[in-house]
């Protein structure tokens, strides 16, 4: 969709993008400009987050910001204006963009040159194409308001000029930023020990101690501000001694919430359990971490319960479906695009693994290890979460024994897979301890009979069982 239109010779209009698969709203996050500020074609102006993901969005135009539509906080419908630059700046008429008017100095302010995009594609999807993805531009010098010349004279040089207030954005991903802004530290304060400067979650954690420390002991008295809050930061209601706190519902959240109940109520959902020994697959696992052709990769119980699925599913191709009810049409799936439902700071979100099903063991390991790591960050982009066709939910990591799970909104079928615990087992007619876990398999019953769901489970656990069948049946 066009983003931007031209209102006058001298300004122009971005508005807020379709930044992925039909979303129509996103919620402002964070602004890296302000008005007054230069922009150049490409440059990161705001960060966003959609229902699926954090994204930041590169203006497609160089100008002289003049104005931002809508406060750091704010939930935007696709399609409304967010900033308006102006790409003439002292030509006409028309108000200019803020300037810096200092009293005292007989000199301009100087100003910073942009610097200039280095191989980053000007793109409106995702985090666009970078060198590096941890690197992020400079941010330029910021001018000194007229209305604050005063206040900072003891920062004019003894030769009349005004010194520039560097401004530079505090290196961290998205969820670090999230956890900042609920816990209210400011970036620009924290000190960082990750790599390259980027501030960690361990940073932030480490800079609530001293500010709790410093907060005085009785409450300070209240000031009126100056002028009205413009920022909607504060979305949560939360009272000191109150009894409950109010959240908005809204990105992830909202997504999940509206994506479950269609579930549930559209998808008749059936779900079968088995408990199976897996104290082979175990044993396997462990072999497999020696192995070298898996070195630099993570392998887990998890890696061999994807590969059995996907061997049940070559086994019953019919379970790899979706439901047309526009058309009402069963249409079968050729590909699997395996899901693997991932616990992030942001809330639940489920990316998968394109054509999984053509992928060997250490493709997988790695495709597997690369999703979780990237949802972890925050980094998963909305392609990456589209086109999912059957998907894994792992339970057992919180101490789960299984579950009755949902099914993903389009997809045919969901495997929950429970802890995997030592437990009496009867194994050649003796009772001995043996690795044993609980799978749970959800399907739409308008797809899948009992039989061919039934097929499906337990192949899945025959071959957790008998691992060597990942050979024979594959």
């Amino acid at each position: 969709m066009t983003t931007m239109t031209e209102t006058s010779a001298r300004f122009r209009e971005f508005k807020m993008p379709d930044v992925g698969e039909g979303l129509t709203e996103a919620e402002i996050l964070k602004w890296f400009v302000q008005p007054g500020d230069t922009v150049t074609d490409g440059q990161v102006v705001c960060e966003v987050e959609t229902a699926k993901a954090a994204v930041e969005l590169p203006i497609p135009f160089d100008g002289v910001v003049h104005e931002l539509r809508f406060p750091e906080g704010t939930t935007v419908d696709v399609g409304e204006v967010i900033i308006a630059v102006d790409v003439a700046p002292g030509s006409g008429d028309a108000p200019a963009a803020p300037e810096a008017a200092p009293t005292a100095a007989p000199e301009p302010v100087a100003k910073a040159e942009p610097e200039a995009p280095k191989g980053r594609q000007p793109v409106l999807v995702g985090y666009g194409v970078a060198e590096a993805s941890t690197k992020r531009r400079a941010r330029k010098g910021v001018e000194v308001p007229g209305p604050a010349a005063a206040a900072i004279q003891a920062e004019i040089n003894g030769h009349g000029a005004v010194a520039v207030v560097p401004e530079t954005r505090p290196l961290a991903k998205p969820p670090v930023r999230k956890l900042a802004k609920d816990l209210g530290i400011d970036l620009a304060t924290v000190t960082p020990t990750g790599e390259g400067g980027i501030i960690t979650r361990e940073d932030v954690h480490a800079a609530v101690a001293p500010a709790a420390a410093e907060a005085p002991a009785a409450p300070a008295p209240v000031v009126a501000p100056a002028a009205p809050v413009t920022s909607a930061a504060a979305a949560v209601e939360s009272v000191q001694g109150a009894r409950e706190t109010r959240i908005p519902v809204k990105g992830v959240r909202k997504a999940i919430a509206q994506a479950m109940v269609g579930s549930a109520f559209t998808a008749p959902h059936v779900t079968e359990f088995v408990t199976v020994d897996v104290t082979r697959t175990m044993k396997l696992v462990a072999e497999l971490k020696e192995d070298k052709d898996l070195a630099g990769v993570r392998v887990n119980p998890l890696l061999i319960i994807a590969k059995a699925l996907l061997v049940a599913i070559k086994r019953n191709p019919d379970v790899n479906a979706a439901w047309d009810e526009a058309n009402q049409e069963i249409v079968q799936k050729h590909y699997v695009n395996l899901g693997i439902a991932a616990a992030t700071p942001r809330g639940l979100i489920v990316p998968n693994i394109k054509d999984a099903h053509d992928k060997t063991l250490p493709q997988l390991a790695a495709a597997l290890g690369e999703l979780v790591s990237t949802a972890r960050e925050g980094r998963t982009s909305p392609a990456a979460m589209a086109g999912g066709t059957v998907t894994i939910t792992n339970v057992g990591v919180f101490g789960v024994d299984t579950g009755t799970p949902i099914l993903n909104p389009g997809e045919s079928a969901i495997l929950a897979v429970g802890s995997i615990k030592l437990q009496p087992w009867v194994h050649k007619g003796k009772v001995k301890p043996r690795q044993v876990t609980t799978l749970a398999l959800s399907f739409d019953h308008r797809l899948v009979d009992g039989e061919l769901g039934s097929k499906v489970l337990a192949d899945v656990a025959a071959i957790l069982e008998q691992p060597k069948r990942l050979i024979t049946w594959a």
